[in-house]
C-alpha cells in the first residue's frame, strides 16, 4: 500500500474516532486525579520529553469511588472585595472548622458553667434591687419585707432546678421548652414556649448588657450619656466572639463568670463577718435616710416586688436546652452544671439580700449608684476602697457575659424552629466556625433594637422581662408530667418524676398569673402581645415550605427520552455572541427560531440582509429560522414575552426554552452603560411557569 493510502485511511479512521459519542468514565468526574501530561519537544529530531502537570491548589481530594471532598481552596477568593471580606472575616472569626471536627466543640463543665449560668448567676446583680425599687412605694419601714420575698423566690429556684433536672435525661437532645411541650402538648403549646423563650432571650441581653453598663456609670458618672453607644458596643463584641464558635467563647468567658462568682463570695463573706462578728449589727438593719410611703402595704405592691425579683430565675433552663453541647456523658454532666448554678445563684442571692438588709441599703429609680455598687462601698471602706471598682468591674463582667446565655440558646431554638420548618432554613445553616450564625446575628440585631427604643433604660427593660421565661417553665413541666404518664409502668421512678414536675408546673403556672398581672400595665403587655403574632408567624413560614414543597415541581417529563425541545433565541443583531448562541441551541434541538424585535427599521433591514448571507455559508447544515417581530409600540419586552407565551400554548408538549446571550462587564460601573434587556427578560420569564431559561454569559475582559 502506498504511503499516501496510509496516511488516508489513518486520517478517515481517526474522523471517524473523533464522530463516535464520547462515553463517560469516572476520570471525567474525579477531579481529584493528577494533572494532565504534556509532551515537551526538542529542537532536535526525536527530542521528547513527558512531564505530568500538578494543580498548584487541589481543590476537591478523592474519598471514594463517585465522592469527591472540597479542601479548603475551594474557599479562597477570586476578586479583590472577595479577599477583602474574606481576610477581615479570618481575622475576626479565625480559621472556619470542618464539620468533621464538630465533636470537638463540645464543651466541659467547668465552661458549660460559665456560659450556660450566666445569666442567672448575674442576676443577683440587680434582683435585689428590683424589689426594693417596688417596696420604696410603701416607705422605707418595709424594706425589710425584700428578705422573706427572697426566700420565697429560692424555695421557686430549688422546684425549678429540680424539675429540670427530670428533663435532661429525658430529652438529651436539648431543645427545652419547645421540644418538650410541643412531644407532649401538641404543636400550638411547643410555640407558644418558643415563642416567649425567643422573647425573654433578646430581653436578657438588652437587659444585662444595659444593667452591666449601668454598673460601671455608678462609678464613672460623667459616661452617663454614653450608656446607648457603650451597651451596642459590648452586644456587637459579643455578637462578634460568638460568631467564632462554642468552645472558643467558652474559653473566653470563663474567666469573667469565675471572676464575679469569687469576687461576690468575697463580698459576701467579708460583708456578713464585718456585719455581725464585729459590728453586731441586726439582719434587718436602719434604712436611712428614711422614706415616707406614698401608699399603704398591700398584697399587690409585695406581689409586684415579688414578681419583679423573679428575674433571678431566668436562665435557668438554658442548661436542659442545651444539652447537646456538653461532653459524654452528656447527661450527666448536664445535670451536675445544673446543680453547681442553681447551689451558686441560691447562695449569691440570698448573700446579697442579707447585705442589703443588714446594711440598710435603698435603691433609688435612677439606679445611681445601684444596689450592689452602694453594698461594696459600705463593705470596703477605707483601705479597702481600692477592692470596689475591682468588684463594679467584676459585676460588668458578668452582666455583659450573661447574654452569652442567650446567644447559646437563642440560635440553637431557631436552629430546631428551622428544622421543624417553623423559621427559614437559614438558621439551621452552621457557619464557617460551627456556630447557628443567623440566629447569632438576629439575636444581636433585636437586642441593639431594644437598646435603642428603651434608651438603655434598664428599669423599663426589667419589666417586659421575666414574663416570657416563666410561661416556658409551665408549659415545660406540665409536657413532663404528659410524658411521665405516658411511660407509667414502662420506668422506675416514674410516681416520684410526675410529683417533682406536677408541683413545678402548678408553681411555676401560679408566678405566671402573677407576674404577667401584675406587670402588664408597666409593659408585659407587650409580650403577651408579641407571643400570638410570633407563634401565627411561624405557622404561616410552615404553611409556606408544605406548599413550597407540594408545588415544586415544573411540567417536564421524568425520562430524558420523553423530553421535547423548542428553542427560542432572541437576537439584536447577528454578532458573534448570537451566532455562538444559535450554535448552542442547534447542538440541543433542530427546532431553534431567532427572534428579532423591531425597535429599528434599518437594523432590521441589516439583519435580515446578514441572516441570509450567513444561511448561505452555512448551506443546508442549518435549519435556523429567523422571526421578525415588529413593535410599533417601541416595547422590546412585552412583544417578545406574548410570542413566547403563543409558542408555549401551541406546543403543549414540548419544552421551550429561552437561551439568552447576555454581556457580562468588567467593572461594576460598566453596568450602567448597558440596558440590561437579558436581567429584565430573565426576571420577566422568572414567573412563567414550564418556561427554561439558559443564560449564556459572554464575559468581556
Amino acid at each position: 500500500m502506498k504511503d499516501s493510502e496510509k496516511q488516508a485511511n489513518k486520517s478517515n479512521a481517526d474522523a471517524h474516532i473523533s464522530k463516535r459519542p464520547h462515553q463517560a468514565n469516572e476520570d471525567d468526574y474525579d477531579l481529584s486525579l493528577p494533572g494532565k501530561m504534556e509532551e515537551l519537544r526538542g529542537r532536535a529530531l526525536g527530542n521528547l520529553r513527558v512531564r505530568v502537570v500538578i494543580p498548584k491548589d487541589r481543590e476537591f481530594k478523592r474519598v471514594a469511588a463517585g465522592e469527591l471532598e472540597a479542601t479548603e481552596a475551594v474557599e479562597k477568593p477570586e476578586s479583590n472585595a472577595e479577599r477583602v471580606w474574606y481576610y477581615t472575616k479570618r481575622f475576626l472569626l479565625g480559621v472556619p472548622i470542618p464539620t468533621a471536627m464538630a465533636e470537638n466543640e463540645r464543651i466541659s463543665k467547668f465552661k458549660a458553667l460559665a456560659l450556660l449560668s450566666s445569666d442567672a448567676i448575674s442576676s443577683v446583680a440587680f434582683a435585689t434591687e428590683a424589689i426594693l425599687i417596688n417596696l420604696a412605694a410603701a416607705g422605707s419601714g418595709n424594706l425589710g419585707i425584700t428578705l422573706p420575698i427572697s426566700l420565697v423566690i429560692l424555695f421557686l429556684l430549688l422546684v425549678v432546678a429540680t424539675s429540670y433536672r427530670q428533663t435532661i435525661p429525658a430529652y438529651p437532645n436539648g431543645g427545652g421548652s419547645y421540644t418538650v411541650a410541643r412531644e407532649n402538648l401538641g404543636v400550638l403549646p411547643g410555640l407558644v414556649a418558643a415563642a416567649a423563650l425567643m422573647i425573654d432571650y433578646v430581653l436578657n441581653v438588652a437587659v444585662c448588657i444595659a444593667a452591666g453598663v449601668h454598673n460601671i456609670i455608678s462609678f464613672f458618672p460623667s459616661l452617663n450619656s454614653y450608656i446607648v453607644p457603650m451597651a451596642i458596643a459590648l452586644i456587637v463584641i459579643m455578637m462578634i466572639l460568638n460568631l467564632r464558635g462554642l468552645r472558643e467563647s467558652g474559653t473566653i468567658f470563663a474567666f469573667p463568670t469565675y471572676f464575679f462568682i469569687v469576687s461576690a463570695l468575697l463580698l459576701i463573706i467579708v460583708g456578713l463577718i464585718k456585719a455581725y462578728l464585729f459590728r453586731h449589727q441586726p439582719i434587718i438593719g436602719a434604712f436611712t435616710p428614711a422614706v415616707q410611703s406614698i401608699e399603704p402595704l398591700t398584697i399587690i405592691i409585695v406581689l409586684r416586688a415579688f414578681s419583679t425579683g423573679c428575674t433571678a430565675m431566668t436562665g435557668v433552663e438554658a442548661i436542659s436546652n442545651a444539652t447537646p453541647v456538653f461532653r459524654e456523658p452528656q447527661t450527666r454532666n448536664a445535670a451536675i452544671t445544673l446543680t453547681w448554678m442553681a447551689c451558686i445563684l441560691g447562695v449569691l442571692f440570698l448573700g446579697i439580700t442579707l447585705l442589703a438588709m443588714t446594711y440598710g441599703i435603698q435603691a433609688n429609680a435612677a439606679s445611681n449608684p445601684t444596689v450592689v455598687a452602694q453594698i461594696a462601698m459600705h463593705v470596703y471602706e477605707g483601705p479597702w476602697a481600692f477592692l470596689v471598682p475591682l468588684f463594679l468591674l467584676a459585676v460588668l463582667g458578668i452582666l455583659t457575659l450573661s447574654a452569652e446565655t442567650s446567644f447559646a440558646g437563642f440560635p440553637r431554638l431557631t436552629a430546631l424552629l428551622a428544622q421543624d420548618r417553623f423559621l427559614p432554613t437559614q438558621f439551621s445553616f452552621r457557619g464557617d466556625r460551627l456556630a447557628f450564625s443567623v440566629g447569632i446575628v438576629v439575636l444581636a440585631a433585636c437586642a441593639c433594637l431594644l437598646i435603642l427604643g428603651f434608651g438603655g433604660n434598664t428599669d423599663a427593660l426589667i419589666n417586659l422581662f421575666a414574663v416570657g421565661v416563666f410561661i416556658a417553665f409551665t408549659l415545660s413541666q406540665a409536657g413532663m408530667v404528659v410524658h411521665w404518664w405516658h411511660l407509667r409502668g414502662q420506668q422506675r421512678g416514674w410516681q416520684r418524676s410526675i410529683i417533682i414536675n406536677g408541683v413545678g408546673a402548678c408553681t411555676t403556672a401560679i408566678v405566671t398569673l402573677v407576674v404577667a398581672t401584675m406587670k402588664f400595665l408597666d409593659g408585659a403587655w407587650i409580650v403577651v402581645l408579641l407571643i400570638p403574632i410570633l407563634v401565627v408567624t411561624f405557622v404561616g413560614i410552615r404553611r409556606h415550605y408544605l406548599r413550597f414543597e407540594r408545588e415544586s415541581t415544573i411540567d417536564l417529563p421524568i425520562h430524558p427520552r420523553d423530553i421535547h425541545h423548542r428553542l427560542i433565541v432572541p437576537i439584536d443583531k447577528l454578532n458573534r455572541a448570537s451566532v455562538q448562541s444559535l450554535a448552542y441551541a442547534r447542538s440541543v434541538s433542530p427546532h431553534v427560531t431567532a427572534v428579532h424585535i423591531v425597535m429599528d427599521t434599518d437594523k432590521a433591514s441589516t439583519l435580515r440582509e446578514d441572516w441570509q448571507r450567513w444561511q448561505k455559508r452555512l448551506g443546508d447544515e442549518e435549519e435556523t429560522h429567523l422571526l421578525i417581530i415588529d413593535s410599533p409600540y417601541r416595547s422590546l419586552i412585552r412583544p417578545l414575552l406574548a410570542y413566547i407565551d403563543t409558542i408555549h400554548e401551541r406546543h403543549p408538549q414540548d419544552t421551550v426554552s429561552i437561551v439568552l446571550p447576555e454581556f457580562v462587564v468588567a467593572h461594576w460601573w460598566q453596568h450602567f452603560l448597558h440596558n440590561q434587556t437579558a436581567l429584565r427578560l430573565k426576571a420577566a420569564l422568572l414567573f412563567r411557569p414550564g418556561i427554561v431559561v439558559i443564560n449564556l454569559p459572554q464575559h468581556l475582559s
